[in-house]
């Protein structure tokens, strides 16, 4: 639109809502404009909105590819609509960058998952995948139904950072969500921080992060640190301990 027709349209409501106040109208508090844009949502739980970036949904694994080493076609298994954890390939991220999303995810531990602690079922979502410091901002996924380790470390945590509010975890083999809402960090001219990484998220249906701030990306070792990036990939984990593969399905996004 025009913008000398769009600041006569504001002058206008402004006037006419002023008018409305002096009488006392109900009207002085109302507005029409701009209108929302009208998105779909999905049928059932495992559909995408209509404004959504499908990045997996069980078809075939395009929008990914390797980290170690993305020109190899190299990827994870698909089968029967999921994709499995393939730990000679390591870590994929999308090939597509992205900066403040929401983000629908599902997973499964194996039923017959085996490991305990951290060595149980472990991968985890990095939010932002970025070549430096810890390689990004991780939310863990890891089997907690009934298995202990230390508490910014168990599923539903941001790593070694912010503990969940609630443990949510279903027993293994059961398929779990994670609906996200990711605020990316902001960074000023000479890489000092403007403004930190904020994360809302759902486990289940469950908050288990409320608006949480992180103090910098998701070290295993030493503490957390921000380091100038912008727009990057979302990043899923190959973790190297012993246990069975796990699986992911109904993987959507939308930009905020």
């Amino acid at each position: 639109m025009n913008k000398k027709i769009l600041l006569g349209i504001v002058a206008i409501t402004l006037a006419t809502s002023a008018s409305y106040a002096q009488q006392g109208d109900p009207r002085a508090t109302e507005y029409y404009s701009p209108v929302p844009k009208v998105v779909t949502p999905g049928q059932t739980c495992d559909n995408a909105p209509s404004d959504a970036i499908v990045l997996f949904d069980g078809t075939s694994l395009n929008e990914w590819e390797a980290v170690k080493n993305p020109a190899s076609g190299n990827n994870w298994k698909l089968v029967d609509h999921i994709m499995t954890v393939d730990k000679t390939v390591g870590d994929i991220q999308t090939k597509k960058t992205f900066t403040d999303f929401q983000l629908h995810i599902e997973y499964r531990i194996p039923e017959n998952i085996t490991g305990t602690g951290q060595a149980r079922g472990n991968s985890g979502v990095f939010l932002a995948s970025i070549p430096f410091g810890a390689g990004g901002y991780e939310l863990q996924v890891l089997d907690n139904y009934n298995n202990s380790t230390y508490v910014n470390g168990q599923a539903g945590s941001i790593y070694k950072q912010s503990p969940p509010l609630v443990n949510a975890c279903r027993k293994p083999g059961e398929w779990q969500s994670y609906d996200v809402i990711w605020t990316a960090p902001r960074f000023n001219e000479d890489g000092t921080l403007k403004s930190p990484a904020r994360v809302t998220v759902f486990h289940n249906g469950v908050l288990v992060q409320n608006n949480t701030e992180l103090k910098g990306d998701t070290p295993y070792i030493g503490q957390p640190s921000y380091h100038k990036h912008g727009p990057a990939p979302i990043k899923l984990q190959a973790h190297g301990d012993k246990s069975e593969p796990l699986s992911y399905r109904n993987i959507w996004l939308r930009e905020l």
